[in-house]
């Protein structure tokens, strides 16, 4: 923008709760941003007013180049560094280029409520994303505060009955730190079909199924296939060789069922997945398996063949070859997508591929290593090993050869 913009947060409370030193610094601003609720708490000034734009990512850039140049001052919720406009803002513009004013989170004021620490309890925002990203968090004796519209409330609930999870108890918390406050205790089951405030967020003591666990190595049987899949053994091995850490980006590429590249995002809630697969069908398993297993917006499916459909997307910090390994180009097109240090990771069920990855182990090192897995299976009245297809695996880091 070529100028600083302030982001202030305010509670509840609206305009009265604004200490006076930042009620100054918002009049004096040239323009004012925000919802329609925020910028109407605000009384009558010289400044200019705009809403953010609907939706909102698309028309934000538009939106701050308009205004370049001039005291912007950004209007927020509580906290705009939790899961707000905030995080935005930097992200798009740099750190050093915003200014946060926080005042106390909706989050902070509902673990008060709660008596819940900050260390033993998980917050997780489903506002305008979708609600399947909480089954990843829902396991037995989890407390979760979850950001979510009110009208969404139901929905929330409909999924955690649905999942196993309808006794857990839920107080949605409305309005917090306003004179209208109310809290409402129940189970997600009684929730269903509740009407609760639009500014309400649920505070949630998970009692139910088991749940999913967050280390990898789901069991086959959670994924859609037609057989294209990445066994539990064989893939908990590649998962392991990727060794994904916070924030990266990983190309599940011949992803089949998308597998590897899901386990890949429930390793951490900042990774994400770009699977690549040419076939439709496929491709639309992938997108139900990361709803199911709750990493829907972390994993974006990219339709088309590979090396063709690598073309253009964002630069992998790690690089899974599931399918298509021995196809002219697509290696050679990971390996050059990848910087120093990025890790690839590929496999082969048959001679053709085996031989093509036997190549670049050669040139370019790293470890091959054979996967040989049994497992105990009847035979008639006794037991024996059934040994499923062996799979090569290489593996290599760029550069350290």
């Amino acid at each position: 923008m070529g100028s600083r913009i302030t982001v202030v947060g305010i509670g509840a409370e609206g305009w009265p709760g604004v200490p006076s030193a930042v009620r100054e610094r918002i009049l004096a601003a040239d323009v004012l941003l925000g919802g329609r609720r925020h910028l109407d708490l605000v009384p009558a000034g010289r400044a200019m007013r705009e809403q953010w734009p609907s939706p909102l990512l698309p028309g934000l850039d538009d939106l701050l180049e308009r205004h370049a140049g001039r005291d912007v001052v950004a209007l927020a919720s509580g906290d705009p560094l939790v899961s707000g406009i905030g995080t935005t803002l930097i992200r798009r513009l740099g750190r050093d280029a915003v200014r946060v004013i926080p005042a106390v989170s909706s989050v902070a004021l509902a673990r008060a409520r709660m008596g819940w620490s900050a260390e033993e309890c998980e917050t997780v925002t489903v506002v305008g994303r979708e609600i399947d990203s909480l089954r990843r968090f829902l396991t037995r004796g989890r407390r979760l505060v979850v950001l979510v519209d009110g009208a969404r409330v139901p929905d929330v609930a409909a999924l955690l009955s649905d999942g196993g999870f309808g006794n857990s108890r839920v107080s949605v918390l409305s309005n917090l730190g306003a004179d209208a406050e109310s809290r409402i205790d129940s189970t997600a089951d009684d929730l269903v079909n509740a009407s609760v405030p639009s500014l309400s967020l649920l505070c949630i003591e998970a009692d139910g199924s088991a749940g999913l666990s967050a280390a990898p190595g789901l069991a086959d049987e959670l994924f859609e296939h037609d057989g294209q899949l990445s066994k539990r053994t064989v893939r908990l091995a590649a998962v392991c060789a990727l060794a994904p850490r916070p924030g990266e980006l990983l190309w599940d590429v011949g992803a089949g069922a998308g597998s590897v590249g899901i386990e890949w995002a429930r390793t951490d809630p900042r990774c994400h997945t770009i699977s690549v697969e040419s076939n439709a069908g496929r491709a639309d398993a992938i997108e139900r398996n990361a709803a199911a297993l709750g990493v829907p917006s972390a994993v974006r499916v990219v339709r088309g063949p590979a090396p063709a459909a690598l073309a253009g997307l964002e630069a992998p910090d790690a690089i899974f070859v599931g399918g298509g390994g021995s196809r002219d180009g697509v290696l050679d097109a990971c390996w050059d997508a990848l910087t120093p240090g990025g890790r690839l990771v590929a496999h082969a069920v048959t001679l053709e591929t085996e031989a093509v990855l036997v190549r670049w182990w050669k040139v370019h090192g790293g470890e091959l290593v054979r996967l040989s897995v049994e497992h105990a299976d009847p035979i008639g009245t006794f037991t024996g090993w059934r040994a499923q297809r062996p799979v090569v695996q290489w593996s290599a880091v760029k550069g350290e050869r």
